[in-house]
């Protein structure tokens, strides 16, 4: 049987209930629901660390939080695992390339990929003005270089000023076609045109939207910006004082006070999901126009979310869904589907199964007929999109070290959650088969007492001998000092 070629989509922020195949009321994604439609579609997904470093580290190598060593985000820290995704398909024969983000370090590490054409966004680091000349955007970065070629060297990727984690919003000041989304998707059909045709190829197409700044082309922003849209999610614990003390700060992780820039804010981030969907609809086209689309694995999915204001909170990092929870399609081609002797029961499917980040690693290993490295901590997903069983797994534990206020971890399965602020030690149980939107937190309420005794304890068996010191005799201790590199992988 030959192998698979397979696509992976990623996108950088993007909430897992943003999709139309997921029931989102106001945004509309027609390719990616055709994708769902045509596909397994993973309800309950999750990003272990969600934000952008730890998030990718456990995308590209298959790994647990604890595996990899990155428990929050820190720019600067050299990767230096030994098994990476694009690296062991590169040695099962594909031809592998890598398109936009990225987010390694040091900046065009390869990890196992024989293309690059990268753009990472707007990130301070690596523009300072005594960055190492080859470290420095403007010498890495491929589309800053091509913008510049295109448009003049005073291009710059925040050149109509929104700032790249704020909720200020801005449609986008040159012509369509230069926007960071649609490179991905030019240089991604590029790479299909110019393939080497005696192999499978594994492309990674990766977009920085919609991670601030929400800059979509000003007709994707009128689809939203003159419309009532869902208000963000609001519950019996949320801390509106300090949205009204912090909400004039642009980047704030207390979101805005301001009621019309909310809703700008809104309506630029639908924008950017849109823009993005169409665009995938190009390289779905392209895919069908080659030929290759019935043997292709197209799997799409999200490093992490975007809080949006739920709860009065914006940003990510945090336990709850907005910032938590991922889309995760898988899409088998019809040829491959049928090689497999997989029937109709695998298209369209809702899987229950809770599943994470590293899972994607295994899965697209197992479809392209690829060992798969003992280093990998993630389960393979490749039989349920085959139509056959789910995973046995019964919860994800989730974490990220911030700071004092936002420092958690999380315990979530198909219906519920718990939540443990490890510095503070609050915590929070959402039973989210009832609650999806977490409106209730229910940690106090007695019904649920012995459900919060046995979540707690599943967290302490997974923190029970980390070198943090989170548990004692049995029990969690808040407080401990925080890292956000474990000394294993430092």
């Amino acid at each position: 049987m030959a192998q698979p070629n397979i696509v992976l989509i990623v996108c950088d922020q993007l909430r897992g209930d943003c999709l139309g195949a997921a029931g989102h009321p106001d945004v509309k994604t027609p390719y990616l629901d055709t994708l769902a439609a045509e596909g397994t579609l993973f309800e309950h997904a999750y990003s272990a660390c969600p934000s952008c470093i730890p998030a990718r580290a456990g995308l590209l190598t298959g790994r647990a939080p604890s595996s990899h060593g990155r428990m929050g985000y820190q720019d600067g820290v050299d990767w230096t695992y030994n098994h990476y995704l694009a690296e062991e398909l590169g040695s099962a024969g594909y031809q592998t390339a890598c398109v936009g983000k990225m987010h390694v370090h040091p900046p065009r590490l390869a990890c196992g990929y024989q293309t690059l054409r990268l753009h990472d966004g707007y990130i301070g680091h690596y523009r300072h003005a005594d960055t190492p000349y080859w470290h420095h955007q403007a010498v890495s970065d491929d589309y800053m270089r091509d913008m510049r070629d295109r448009l003049g060297v005073s291009f710059d990727v925040n050149g109509s000023g929104v700032e790249n984690n704020s909720w200020i919003t801005h449609p986008w000041i040159y012509e369509e076609r230069y926007h960071p989304t649609n490179w991905v998707v030019d240089e991604s059909i590029r790479f299909l045109e110019t393939r080497d045709r005696t192999r499978p190829f594994f492309l990674t197409a990766s977009f920085v939207r919609p991670h601030p700044p929400f800059d979509a082309p000003q007709s994707y922003y009128d689809l939203y910006s003159g419309h009532d849209l869902r208000p963000p999610a609001s519950g019996d614990w949320d801390d509106t004082e300090a949205t009204e003390r912090d909400g004039m700060v642009l980047d704030s992780v207390h979101g805005c006070h301001d009621v019309e820039l909310r809703h700008q804010a809104m309506a630029g981030y639908y924008a950017c999901i849109t823009h993005i969907d169409h665009q995938v609809g190009r390289l779905i086209t392209a895919l069908e126009n080659d030929g290759t689309y019935g043997n292709t694995v197209v799997v799409f999915t999200a490093d992490h979310g975007e809080m949006l204001f739920d709860h009065s909170l914006f940003r990510k990092v945090l336990p709850y869904e907005g910032s938590a929870h991922i889309p995760l399609i898988v899409r088998v081609g019809k040829q491959l589907r049928a090689a497999h002797g997989a029937g109709p029961d695998c298209v369209g499917q809702r899987s229950q199964s809770v599943v994470e980040l590293m899972d994607v690693m295994p899965t697209l290993l197992e479809l392209a007929g690829a060992s798969v490295p003992d280093t990998v901590d993630g389960s393979s997903l490749a039989g349920e999109v085959l139509g056959g069983p789910a995973i046995e797994r019964a919860y994800v534990h989730g974490e990220h070290a911030r700071d004092v206020e936002q420092s958690n971890h999380y315990i979530v399965t198909p219906h519920d959650k718990y939540i443990w602020f490890s510095q503070t030690g609050r915590e929070q149980y959402f039973d989210l088969a009832v609650d999806p939107r977490e409106e209730h937190d229910a940690i106090a309420d007695p019904v649920y007492a012995d459900r919060v005794a046995e979540l707690r304890a599943a967290l302490v068996a997974e923190l029970a001998g980390r070198e943090e010191g989170f548990v004692c005799d049995g029990r969690l201790v808040p407080g401990r000092p925080l890292t956000n590199m474990l000394e294993h992988s430092a």
